[in-house]
């Protein structure tokens, strides 16, 4: 039959199967000590399957931990979770149920409960009746059979004489245990005398166990085990004492010799019989022994008993061999064998490897334990045959048939056979200093040889350690041969334990250079330009010696004597040289050498020449010494002379030096002087004299002491006319000077071309060539010894030029009113070294500054020099005119004319050009006009193919001559154009009227990244809902700041209105073109910004135009392609006809809202893109997109609040 799933549905309408049981644990009965396992198997197990015992549950791990019986076995992949219970028990015995708990896709369940029943057979049964006193015939007697503790009770079956008995009465009570049953069983029935005293009642329990009485009257007892009196020692008697009948049976023990061994015996009720086993090892010390077993009971008068006694046959304990079993060759061994006590007395034979020795005497007397003793000598002469034998003592007992032996070797000892050395012949001669192995080997004897060596009769220590081998041993001598060893007599010696001497004998000849070497001289004191002879006599040596003298690198002749025999049977010889000493002598050795062309070598010794002379100088004494200043310098004294006490004075200068007057000197041991923190001052010639008592001598020494630059301008500052050549030179003080110490360095900011460096000894120079006005400022000379730290001097290059006036547009016109109200000043600045003077002509006459009217003003800064004339009480008819400005110096002039005019309408800018672009925004550069006298703005004019008209945007701040549009569509060419304005008018388009045509640059949409990397394929559902979520939050938010904006703009800005202005100040634009409301741009206001600023503002098409002064507000606004926005300085486009209350409550709650919003957006969006990449796979390009079009889209600037609305 087929499965089935109950059907749930959830709130997701999707299915969910139920789980439930496929086997549920039934009861079971088991035996103590058995396996017990109930089953349990679950279908579509999504709980924790676990057991539970009297409601206690067992945990859900097989192994069941605390329970160490219990584990749940089969598969749990089939939902098998059987409980098993190993060696059931009593505490087993309960109920049990098979749990599941329950999980997310289905409610827990439990089984029905099964009971484990445990069954459990009696203890040992017994009998409960009256013992105490003998039964009597004809009597009743009453008998119960107990069957302790069983589970379930125990059935009592009573028998007698294999006849079942009824009647019985069966009745039950508590166990020892809960559960535990006991079971009673009796019968009452009438004792016979005899018939009954052979048999009993039986009590037969299921399973069968049995119990019964005896009564009887006993027998005399007998002993079984012992059929001869003979026994080994060391045997283990094992005999039984029975008695029969009795009533009661009768009791047991053992006795050997009266004292008891044992009182234990057992009882056979059904054979009416005791009897005790007696287990007896036997040793010597029983022999002739009495073994006694003896039986009563309580109705015995006096004990019955049975005796036997036994004779115990033993070997001798210990069987002991004396006498010394080594001899030499010939002497006779006597030997004797000992055997302790033994029974009987044993037999003593003599054995000598397979030959018996009859050469023997034997005597016996009494030993322990009723044995005899035995004692055998022996006598035997040895031979070197024998050696090694066996010698046996055997005893032998004839009643054990043991024999018992002692073994031992004997050693016969016996001088070596042969003796013989192994050495070079004596007719071949060895080199002394060679090393020479001689070996002793010997034959035969025993024991093995011990070798000695001997050099003419006396021992020689040093020999090698003696080596055995198969016939005999040898013994290695290596021997360093030595004058002493020519002719020598080397004796080998051979010796044992046989008390002989064998020997071998070998001599040696040998060459030897002279075994001493002596020079000896004239005269003790050797002084400089004296004689001196020496005399050098050479040892013994085989073959004769030459003798040279050699004396440094020179090799002198000697005059020879004849030769003499020496020791060692060899030869002496004999030399004499003469020396004319000089102070290089001293300390030099003069070697003798006595050489032998037969042995290529030779000895030598030789004789220290101390010779006398007044102090000299080293040829290695340095005549200068280097030293760094602020070092320790070391004039080092390089002077010899014998005696070695010299006395040395330092001279500088001619004048001594002293310690005590200049702490800095100190003379060291070897007469050099030391002098600290040296400076340039000590610097010069030393000169030393020093002597003692042979004479005097000198030597100058000169001290150079060098150190670090110290550099210094020759010149400064240096001056220069334009084009001309520029020397700059730097002077270094240092030690040493060296080539190539000077560099030079530009201390300015822009780069400019070196001039050619160049040095003339201690001086540096930079020689700049064509000199233009970027070559001025300062330079560094640094000069570097390689001495630390190199030093430098700063010179200042000034570039003398004529004087050159600024002359662009705004310097050419000067603007005022003529209505003598007014001041008008009149600005020239000029640039130029020397100084610059000035000189003003009006309409071309020379000005006159005594009038009160005019003044000048002259401010010089470097080498600008700038010259102001004011104009009092502006008059248009005396003051328009051309003032000419001219600038003159030693060098040259400068002049410019200036005009003063009327205040009117600004001139075009100029060199109007794209900085950079972007896919929504053009950052434009232009140069200003002249601005008519009055402050100027400007206005960017722009448009592209779809528009009907122009669109403006007025610069802020508006003396900015670099601004950014933007707010532009991607991938659109625009036309823009610019022109400045002031109070009174509006000037032409820059560069006559001149169109700049851009395109901006793509950008991709928030579409196109969606589809990037989809390729119109489906969305998985969970991804669907991921992606609706996030986007559907950020629309959320986006609404939510478009009201919080809205509110905002109504709560903190009022309606339009007119507001009074000056007719100066009105900006119309142009009547001939056509005016896009929707188009007029309003200026960038930074809410950071004081709440109190003049906002510079424009109207909705409904207002007429009017713009409040700019002047005291003007916010740096840099050159930028897109917006920068913070979140602690946001910024946004107002539309409003004041300035702004932001001090009002209202205004900073609404807004504090609004700009949370905000913020929240903009974390939110690149949040929402991340996860989209990382959904999709988009590659890096389409991301970063992408997340620039919603970053601008969640931009506040420099949309409205309802364009962001729109654009959301």
């Amino acid at each position: 039959q087929g499965l089935w799933c109950p059907m749930f549905f959830s709130s997701s309408q999707y299915p969910i199967c139920m789980q439930a049981f496929r086997t549920e644990p039934r009861n079971l009965t088991v035996r103590m000590g058995a396996t017990a396992v109930l089953r349990c198997e679950v279908l579509r197990a999504s709980g924790t399957v676990q057991w539970a015992k009297d409601g206690f549950l067992l945990g859900p791990e097989r192994s069941l931990p605390g329970f160490p019986r219990y584990s749940m076995i089969g598969n749990p992949e089939r939902g098998q979770y059987h409980l098993q219970i190993e060696d059931a028990q009593l505490e087993d015995d309960t109920q049990y149920e098979c749990q599941v708990t329950s999980s997310e896709s289905s409610s827990g369940i439990i089984s029905s409960p099964a009971w484990l029943n445990v069954r459990i057979p009696p203890s040992k049964p017994y009998f409960d009746m009256d013992m105490s006193t003998p039964w009597e015939a004809g009597k009743k007697y009453t008998v119960t059979c107990i069957a302790p503790d069983a589970k379930p009770l125990a059935e009592i079956t009573l028998y007698k004489d294999g006849v079942e008995l009824t009647g019985a009465e069966s009745f039950s009570t508590s166990g020892s245990k809960d559960k535990l049953l006991n079971a009673h069983a009796e019968v009452t029935y009438v004792f016979s005398c005899l018939p009954d005293s052979f048999s009993s009642p039986t009590c037969s329990i299921s399973p069968s166990l049995s119990m019964f009485l005896v009564s009887l009257v006993f027998t005399p007892p007998v002993i079984l085990g012992l059929e001869r009196n003979e026994v080994k020692a060391e045997r283990t008697l094992v005999l039984e004492c029975v008695s029969y009948g009795g009533n009661p049976l009768a009791t047991l023990h053992w006795t050997k010799n009266g004292e008891v061994l044992s009182m234990t015996w057992e009882e056979d009720v059904v054979a009416q019989k005791s009897s005790s086993i007696l287990k007896l090892k036997i040793t010597p010390a029983d022999n002739q022994a009495e073994l006694c077993c003896e039986s009563s009971n309580l109705v015995s008068r006096s004990p019955l008993s049975v005796s036997r006694k036994i004779t115990v046959l033993f070997e001798p304990a210990e069987l002991t061999l004396s006498g010394s079993l080594t001899a030499i060759e010939g002497q006779e061994l006597n030997l004797s064998c000992y055997a302790t006590s033994s029974n009987p007395p044993v037999d003593i034979r003599w054995w000598l490897g397979y030959k018996e020795l009859n050469n023997t005497s034997v005597a016996m007397e009494e030993g322990d334990n009723g044995g005899m003793t035995t004692m055998s000598n022996m006598t035997h002469r040895v031979s070197r045959e024998e050696h090694g034998l066996k010698l046996t003592c055997e005893a032998f007992n004839k009643g054990t048939h043991f024999s018992k032996t002692q073994i031992d070797e004997l050693s016969v000892y016996y001088p070596p056979q042969k003796v013989w050395i192994n050495a070079p012949p004596e007719d071949v001669p060895l080199r002394s200093g060679s090393t020479v192995h001689m070996a002793c080997f010997a034959t035969g004897g025993n024991p093995k040889a011990t070798l000695a060596w001997f050099k003419d009769g006396k021992a020689v220590t040093g020999a090698l350690k003696q080596t055995s081998f198969d016939m005999g041993v040898a013994r290695e001598l290596v021997v360093v041969l030595t004058a002493s060893d020519n002719m020598a007599s080397y004796r080998c010696d051979a010796t044992n334990k046989a008390k002989k001497t064998v020997s071998a004998y070998t001599k040696l000849r040998v060459h030897f250079t002279p075994v001493s070497m002596k020079i000896t001289a004239q005269q003790e004191v050797l002084r400089q330009g004296e004689a001196l002879t020496l005399e050098c006599q050479a040892g013994s040596s085989s073959p004769m010696a030459n003798i040279s003298w050699i004396l440094g690198p020179l090799r002198l002749q000697g005059v020879e004597e004849e030769p003499r025999d020496a020791e060692f049977g060899g030869i002496s010889v004999h030399s004499s040289l003469s020396l004319n000493l000089t102070s290089q002598h001293h300390n030099q050795k003069v070697i003798c050498q006595a050489y032998s062309h037969v042995l290529a070598e030779g000895a030598n010794t030789y004789y220290k020449l101390n010779v006398l002379y007044p102090p000299e100088f080293s040829p290695d004494q340095p005549t200068e010494v280097q030293v760094l200043e602020d070092d320790m310098a070391v004039v080092p004294l390089l002077v010899s002379a014998n005696p070695e006490e010299v006395s040395c004075i330092w001279l500088h200068r001619r004048e001594k030096l002293v310690k005590e007057e200049d702490y800095r000197y100190r003379w060291l041991d070897d007469h050099s002087l030391e002098i600290r923190n040296v400076s340039r001052n000590n610097a010069g010639v030393y000169t030393v004299k020093c002597e003692n008592d042979e004479g005097a001598n000198e030597i100058s020494i000169t001290l150079d002491v060098q150190y670090a630059p110290s550099v210094k301008a020759e010149k400064e500052p240096v001056f220069v006319n334009l084009g001309e050549t520029a020397d700059l030179i730097c002077v270094a003080d240092a030690n040493p000077i060296i080539a190539g110490m000077f560099s030079w360095k530009w201390l300015g900011e822009e780069e400019v071309e070196m001039g050619e460096e160049t040095q003339e000894d201690e001086s540096g120079l930079l020689t700049i060539y064509n000199v233009t006005r970027a070559h001025a400022g300062s330079y560094e000379c640094l000069a570097n010894n390689g001495i630390e730290p190199p030093a430098s001097a700063h010179i200042r290059l000034v570039v003398q030029f004529k004087p050159e006036l600024r002359k662009g547009p705004q310097w050419r016109k000067v603007a005022s009113r003529g209505d003598g109200t007014s001041t008008a000043e009149i600005v020239c600045q000029a640039e130029g070294i020397p100084r610059v003077d000035f000189s003003w002509e009006k309409s071309g006459v020379l000005m006159d500054f005594e009038n009160p009217r005019y003044e000048e003003v002259i401010v010089r800064e470097g080498a600008f020099h700038t010259s102001t004339v004011r104009v009092v009480n502006v008059s248009a008819v005396l003051d328009y005119a051309v003032f000419s400005c001219t600038a003159r110096n030693s060098l040259g002039e400068d002049k410019l004319d200036i005009q003063l005019i009327s205040t009117n309408h600004p001139d075009p800018p100029s060199s109007f050009r794209q900085v950079s672009v972007g896919h929504d925004s053009v950052t434009l550069e232009w140069i200003p006009g002249f601005n008519g006298g009055l402050q100027q703005r400007f206005r960017i004019r722009y448009r592209w193919d779809q528009t009907v008209s122009f669109l403006y945007v007025d610069v802020f701040p508006p003396s900015e001559t670099t601004f950014t549009v933007t707010g532009l569509q991607p991938v659109t060419t625009y036309n823009f154009s610019v022109n400045a304005l002031n109070a009174i008018g509006e000037s032409d388009y820059a560069d006559n009227n001149a169109v700049l045509t851009i395109t901006t640059k793509g950008q991709f949409g928030i579409i196109f990244l969606m589809f990037c990397k989809l390729g119109g394929s489906g969305l998985p559902v969970y991804l669907t809902v991921v992606l609706t979520a996030v986007l559907g939050g950020l629309l959320v938010f986006n609404l939510i700041g478009c009201f919080f904006g809205l509110r905002w703009k109504k709560s903190v800005i009022p309606p339009c209105r007119s507001s009074q202005s000056t007719a100066g100040n009105s900006n119309k634009y142009e009547s001939r073109e056509m005016i896009n409301a929707a188009a007029q741009r309003t200026l960038l206001v930074d809410s950071g910004s004081e709440a109190d600023s003049n906002v510079y503002e424009s109207y909705a098409e409904e207002c007429s135009h009017y713009y409040y002064p700019t002047g005291v507000y003007t916010p740096h606004l840099g050159p930028h392609p897109e917006e920068t926005r913070g979140l602690g300085k946001t910024q946004m486009w107002l539309r409003a006809v004041r300035p702004v209350n932001t001090s009002h409550p209202k205004y900073y709650a609404t807004f504090r809202v609004y700009l949370s919003l905000l913020t929240i957006q903009r974390i939110f969006l690149p949040l929402a893109l991340v996860l989209m990449q990382h959904i999709y796979g988009i590659s890096q390009l389409c991301f970063r997109h992408a997340f620039h079009a919603l970053y601008k889209m969640s931009s506040v600037a420099p949309s409205t609040p309802t364009a962001i609305c729109m654009k959301m």
